[in-house]
C-alpha cells in the first residue's frame, strides 16, 4: 500500500456504538447542500449553503435556484441542464460560475442528482463547493502524496492503536520490508528486530500528550542490512482533526543518519585513541623498572581498551641475555611479568599465567608464533579451535570459553629491531571485536611500552652488573681484628640502577691494631662501584704503610682528584686494644655513633673535613677512648638521609634505636636496617659495627 491508499474503518463487532467519529475534510471544503423542488424552487438550504451563496435561508427558501444564483445569461444553460436531469435521473458534475449576494460572482464546482420520495416526488440535490477551496485541497493534496511518495525520509502514519495505516517507500527500504507487511501491524508485530515496546512506549506518550518526539536517536539492525549496524534520527507528531481534542493518529519520520552516526563514532574513537596513547606516554615508562612498566602497559589497557591484558617477556630478557626468537620448530620459555583483568572476578583472570611464572609456549600457540615472526596476530572472533591456540592447555582454554573470550591480539614487543616479548589481549565483556584500527593502536603503545621496557632491560642489567662488581670489590669475611667483635651489613638501593660506591672495610694493622673504614662514592652504577674498588685498595695499601688517619685521608683525596673528578666521604678508625684508644678522621662523612653500657648513644664530635676529591683540604683526627664493652657504630649515608626529614631529626632517630638494652652485633645491624630503611629507598647502604673486649693474656692463659 502506498501514500495514495486508504484504510476501511475498522468495526468493532462487538462494539455497541460501532459508529466512527467523523473526519474534518468536509468541514474544510465547506460543501454546501441544497434540494430543489421539481418546479426548482429552493426546498432545503444548508448553513454551509448561506456561507458559500451569501443568502440566509429566509431569502433563499421558495425561490427559483436559477434566477437567485445564476446571471441573466446563463439562465437557459442552467434550466436546461436541470430539466435534463431532473428528466433522465443521470447526474450531472461541473464548475458554473455563481452569483453572490454581496462578493460578485464566483466559480463554484457542482454535484446534482435527482431524488425521489415514497410518492413519487422528484427533486433535485445540489452538492457545491467553491472552486478556489477545491483546487487548493486538490493541489495539497497531490503534492502531499508526491513528497510522501518520492521523500528520501521514511514515513509512516500510524492509527491511534500505533498500527500502521500508511508507509512510504523510502520507509520501506529503510525496513526491508513492504507496505503490505507493515499496514495493521505495530512496530513490534512487523519490526521484531527493532526494541519494540520501547518505541511504542515513546508513541503513547505523545499520543497521550501531544507533545511531539523531536530526533530520537536509536541504532539497530533491519532485514535491508541484518549484518550492519544502522543510525535513525525518528520523530514523532501526534495527528489531529479540526479540534484538538480530536486525535486522529500519529505521523512518523525516520531519518537515516547511518553515516553522520559513523563519523560521529569514528571522531570519539578517535578522540578516544588519542587520549589513550597521551595517557599511556604519560604512564608508561615512568620509571627504569621493568616489571612496572610492563605493569603500566597493562594497567592503561585494561578496561577502557581490553577485557585482559598480558605481558609476557621472553625468559633470556630477564635473565639480562641476549634475547632470541624461538627456532620455528619449537616453543619459548616465557615469564608472565604483568597481567591487569576488568574489576569484576571473572574466569578470564584464572586462565591468564599468574605474574612470575614461567612457561613453555609451544610453537602451536599464537604468542610464541607472534614472538618468532615478529608480526601481531588478530583474532576479531574467536572460534572454537581458536581457543586451543590461545590457551595454554586444555584446562585454560575451557576457562577462557567459559569467560565468553571472543577477541583476542597478540603484539609483539619489539625495540631496536630485537623481540623482547608479547602483549596478549582479550575481550570477554565489551561486545565489540577487535579491529585493524584496534591492532594499530596496540601495537603503537606496544611498540612505546618495548622501548621503556628495553631501557629498564639495560639500565637494570647495569645495575646487576654494578651489584655484581660491588659485591666482588667488597670484603667477603674480614678477619676478626683483636679485641674487637665485629659486624657489617651491605644492602644496594631498592631502587634499579643505584646500586654503587658504598664501602666497609677493617684492615688488621702492626702491633695488634686495626683499622675501620667506611666510605661512600658519590655517584652509582659501574662507574661508581669501580671508584668504590680503586679507594677500598688505595685505603688498604695506605693503611699498611703505618699511616696515621689524617695522612690516609689526604693521600686518598688526592687519588680520588686523579679519578676521572670523583667525589667520596669516608671515615677511617684506628683502634688500640692496648691503649684503649681511638683515633678517628672524617672526610665529609657522617659521625660515627659510641654506645656505652648504661650510657645513652654518643655522636661523637669530629672536625667534619671535605670529600675526598675536593683536593687541597687538609685533615684532622680526634682521639677518644673505647673501655671494655664499648661499640662504635660507622654507617652511609643511606641508612639516615631521606628526603621527607632532616638530617638532624634523622640522626635522633638513629640515636633512639640504639638506646635499647643490649642484643648481640648482629641483631643491632638487623634492627638498623628495619627501622630506618624503607621500601624503595634510592641509595644503597653500608653498617659497620664493632664491640671491644680484653685482650687475652699474652701466654694464652
Amino acid at each position: 500500500m502506498n501514500a495514495a491508499d486508504a484504510l476501511p474503518p475498522r468495526l468493532d463487532p462487538e462494539d455497541p456504538d460501532p459508529l466512527l467519529e467523523p473526519g474534518g475534510l468536509l468541514d474544510a471544503l465547506g460543501v454546501a447542500a441544497v434540494v430543489l423542488d421539481a418546479e426548482g424552487h429552493i426546498a432545503l438550504w444548508s448553513p454551509q449553503a448561506e456561507n458559500l451563496f451569501g443568502y440566509t435561508a429566509a431569502e433563499a427558501l421558495g425561490h427559483p435556484a436559477a434566477r437567485l444564483l445564476v446571471d441573466e445569461e446563463h439562465l437557459d444553460l442552467v434550466l436546461s441542464l436541470f430539466t435534463e436531469v431532473m428528466a433522465t435521473g443521470e447526474p450531472w458534475a461541473g464548475v458554473f460560475p455563481v452569483r453572490h449576494k454581496e462578493a460578485g460572482t464566483r466559480l463554484a464546482e457542482f454535484r446534482n442528482m435527482r431524488l425521489e420520495d415514497q410518492r413519487g416526488n422528484v427533486y433535485a440535490l445540489g452538492l457545491a463547493s467553491e472552486r478556489a477551496t477545491l483546487q487548493r485541497m486538490e493541489r495539497d493534496l497531490a503534492l502531499s502524496l508526491r513528497l510522501v511518495s518520492q521523500s528520501p525520509i521514511g514515513l509512516a502514519v500510524m492509527d491511534t492503536d500505533l498500527r500502521y495505516v500508511m508507509v512510504n517507500p523510502a520507509l520501506e527500504r529503510i525496513n526491508g520490508i513492504s507496505a503490505a507487511e507493515h499496514i495493521g501491524h505495530t512496530v513490534s508485530e512487523a519490526l521484531p528486530f527493532l526494541d519494540g515496546e520501547s518505541i511504542e512506549s515513546a508513541m503513547r506518550e505523545v499520543l497521550a500528550t501531544g507533545t511531539p518526539a523531536l530526533d530520537t536517536f536509536t541504532v539497530g539492525r533491519t532485514p535491508a542490512d541484518p549484518e550492519t549496524d544502522h543510525a535513525w534520527s525518528v520523530s514523532l507528531h501526534r495527528l489531529e482533526g479540526s479540534g484538538r481534542e480530536k486525535v486522529i493518529g500519529l505521523a512518523v519520520s525516520v531519518v537515516d543518519i547511518t553515516e553522520q552516526h559513523r563519523a560521529a563514532t569514528a571522531a570519539a574513537r578517535a578522540q578516544r585513541r588519542l587520549a589513550m596513547i597521551a595517557d599511556a606516554t604519560e604512564r608508561i615508562g615512568t620509571t627504569l623498572d621493568l616489571d612496572r612498566t610492563a605493569r603500566e602497559l597493562a594497567d592503561c589497557l585494561v578496561p577502557e581498551f581490553a577485557d585482559i591484558a598480558a605481558v609476557d617477556l621472553l625468559d633470556s630478557v630477564l635473565k639480562f641475555s641476549s634475547p632470541a626468537r624461538p627456532p620455528a620448530s619449537g616453543g619459548a620459555l616465557f615469564r608472565a611479568v604483568a597481567v591487569a583483568a576488568a574489576a569484576h572476578p571473572s574466569f578470564a583472570e584464572r586462565a591468564s599465567e599468574p605474574a612470575e611464572l614461567t612457561s613453555r609456549y609451544e610453537s602451536t600457540r599464537l604468542v610464541a608464533q607472534c614472538v618468532r615472526s615478529g608480526r601481531p596476530t588478530l583474532i576479531a572472533h574467536v572460534r572454537q579451535q581458536d581457543l586451543a591456540r590461545i590457551g595454554r592447555d586444555r584446562d585454560v582454554s575451557a576457562l577462557l570459553e567459559a569467560a565468553g573470550t571472543h577477541s583476542y591480539m597478540a603484539i609483539p614487543l619489539k625495540a631496536r629491531g630485537t623481540v623482547l616479548g608479547a602483549l596478549t589481549l582479550a575481550r570477554t565483556r565489551n561486545p565489540l571485536p577487535f579491529d585493524h584500527d584496534d591492532l594499530m593502536l596496540a601495537g603503537e603503545l606496544a611498540a612505546r611500552a618495548a622501548v621503556s621496557i628495553d631501557n629498564a632491560r639495560g639500565y637494570q642489567q647495569q645495575s646487576h652488573a654494578a651489584l655484581s662488581l660491588q659485591r666482588h670489590l667488597l670484603p667477603h669475611r674480614p678477619a676478626k681484628p683483636p679485641g674487637l667483635d665485629i659486624a657489617y651489613r651491605y644492602q644496594p638501593a631498592t631502587t634499579a640502577g643505584e646500586v654503587g660506591g658504598d664501602w666497609f672495610d677493617v684492615i688488621r694493622l702492626a702491633g695488634e691494631r686495626s683499622a675501620l673504614v667506611v666510605g661512600d662514592v658519590m655517584g652509582s652504577g659501574i662507574n661508581a662501584a669501580a671508584s668504590m674498588g680503586q679507594l677500598r685498595t688505595a685505603t688498604r695499601t695506605l693503611a699498611g704503610l703505618g699511616l696515621a688517619p689524617a695522612d690516609v685521608l689526604s693521600h686518598l683525596d688526592r687519588i680520588a682528584a686523579e679519578l676521572d673528578e670523583t667525589l667520596a666521604t669516608c671515615v677511617y678508625a684506628e683502634y688500640d686494644p692496648h691503649s684503649g684508644r681511638c683515633r678517628i678522621a672524617t672526610a665529609g662523612h657522617l659521625p660515627p655513633v659510641r654506645c656505652r653500657p648504661d650510657e645513652r648513644p654518643q655522636l661523637l664530635s669530629l672536625p667534619t673535613g671535605a670529600p675526598l676529591g675536593v683536593g687541597g683540604v687538609p685533615f684532622e683526627a680526634a682521639d677518644f677512648d673505647l673501655t671494655d664493652g664499648d661499640e662504635l657504630l660507622l654507617y652511609t649515608d643511606g641508612l639516615v638521609e631521606t628526603r621527607d626529614e632532616d638530617i638532624g631529626t634523622r640522626l635522633a632517630t638513629l640515636i633512639d634505636v640504639l638506646d635499647q638494652p643490649r642484643r648481640s652485633l648482629e641483631e643491632t645491624c638487623d634492627l638498623l636496617l628495619t627501622r630506618l630503611r624503607r621500601h624503595g629507598d634510592p641509595d644503597d647502604v653500608a653498617v659497620l659495627i664493632a664491640r671491644t673486649h680484653p685482650l687475652p693474656p699474652a701466654d694464652g692463659s
